[in-house]
């Protein structure tokens, strides 16, 4: 859910109408093949399910429609990612046959340099029934439907139509442009977007066209996901006189110590970015599981129970002091519990080391060139706020120096059924980005 909030306001006074014009003019060639190339994307099967990904069959369709645009853009392989020793490496991924892809328009070497990243992967489709099927790229009332259209097919493609508007109108920027998709995002990765860093592909800025509904993000949250699991009780005293122990009525009482937590966090320090948030660190549960209704499973008294639990964290704070007081009070609440004095759970991360948060000030010269150009391109002002999610932007910029931006299409339904993605959206955020570009890298006079 989206939190209400009160964005920072910045006004567009440093674009001129002729750079939004020729961003508008570049881009006309392109918008029945943009939308064309965004059907064939979510029509291609990119899902990654850790700890393998299949990303490459979506890079190719891209680096297709590049090849037929005279870009110059090339995939290559992540499995030297094992042989690095990176502390964002995650050692339980498989990276053989996945690739990034990568394309290029080189300045004349003068201007600064700007990296539009985003990523190939998709989450699975889900248990929930799709009303058109989850590949099916749809087209309702201006909606385009299908896994992956929002998060984040349609930012993708706004950003290599770009490439191709600025290639075939020959504009000789000043400055190198760089887009790339990246894989391995979802789940905690960020092993595409660390792979292309340490690969040497860096950048003076970066923008990040994750669905942002046309905001513009210039913080993002940290992320860690843990399960939380404990096992009780003896199979064979089940149908018998002796008592069965189950953990799924104790589970309520974890339950309770998670809200409590997801309280205290309400009331941590917010910094400026989520000062307007209700909620600005949530603690959620994503999962909980004791049995199964499923009919598969006999009707018997559990004996294992588990929750999925999902901590955030705000640019500022130190998450490895954050984690461990909540692990410090996790042992509290099991010395006085009866139960969990017992039957100790176990602690689980789903990815390790946890995502951090990042931030961009408002006033950052890329912070003021984008907002500017959403500004002009949108017609009204820009918002700048913080993300609702964490991303792998502080990849780029607390291990690379990369001020990091996020702004995207408007759309709805991310990682659940009936997803979708604003076309207009989609080649407004083109636009914008092409602008960016222009007067971000500068051009040859």
């Amino acid at each position: 859910m989206v939190e209400a909030q009160r964005p920072t306001m910045l006004r567009s006074d440093a674009v001129t109408e002729e750079v939004i014009r020729d961003a508008r003019r570049l881009l006309e060639p392109f918008e029945n093949q943009m939308v064309e190339l965004l059907q064939q994307l979510v029509r291609t099967d990119s899902v990654a399910i850790p700890p393998n990904g299949s990303e490459t069959r979506g890079q190719l369709v891209l680096l297709e429609f590049l090849k037929a645009h005279n870009v110059d853009a090339e995939i290559y392989d992540l499995e030297f990612l094992a042989r690095t020793n990176h502390p964002y490496v995650r050692t339980n991924r498989n990276y053989e046959g996945r690739h990034n892809l990568i394309a290029r328009i080189n300045g004349s070497g003068r201007g600064r340099s700007l990296l539009i990243s985003g990523h190939m992967d998709t989450v699975p489709v889900g248990r929930e029934e799709w009303k058109d099927g989850p590949w099916s790229g749809a087209i309702h009332n201006d909606r385009l439907y299908g896994r992956g259209s929002y998060d984040m097919k349609g930012g993708l493609v706004a950003a290599f139509v770009v490439a191709a508007a600025l290639t075939k109108a020959r504009v000789q920027l000043t400055g190198d442009l760089l887009c790339e998709s990246v894989i391995d995002e979802e789940w905690g990765g960020g092993g595409g977007t660390l792979g292309a860093r340490l690969r040497g592909d860096i950048a003076d800025a970066c923008v990040i066209p994750e669905p942002t509904d046309l905001t513009i993000y210039h913080a993002s949250r940290g992320g860690y996901v843990v399960d939380i699991e404990v096992r009780a009780g003896d199979p064979e005293n089940y149908f018998s006189k002796a008592e069965v122990l189950s953990p799924a009525i104790p589970m309520g009482r974890l339950i309770n110590w998670i809200d409590n937590w997801s309280i205290t966090r309400r009331g941590i320090e917010r910094g400026e970015a989520y000062r307007d948030f209700s909620d600005p660190a949530p603690v959620q549960v994503l999962a909980i599981e004791a049995n199964s209704f499923d009919t598969s499973t006999p009707l018997s008294v559990p004996l294992t129970g588990r929750v999925r639990l999902y901590l955030q964290f705000l640019p500022h704070e130190d998450v490895a002091s954050v984690i461990a007081e909540i692990k410090s009070s996790l042992d509290s609440f099991c010395d006085g519990d009866a139960f969990f004095n017992i039957y100790r759970p176990d602690w689980k991360p789903l990815f390790d080391p946890p995502l951090l948060g990042h931030e961009v000030d408002c006033d950052h010269e890329w912070t003021r060139t984008l907002s500017n150009c959403a500004a002009g391109v949108l017609e009204v002002n820009s918002q700048v706020t913080g993300a609702q999610f964490p991303c792998d932007a502080f990849l780029n910029q607390r291990y690379f120096g990369i001020p990091t931006l996020i702004f995207g299409p408007r759309g709805g339904g991310a990682h659940n059924a009936n997803e979708f993605v604003e076309l207009k959206s989609v080649l407004q955020t083109a636009e914008v980005l092409l602008a960016s570009a222009l007067t971000w890298c500068g051009t040859a006079s």
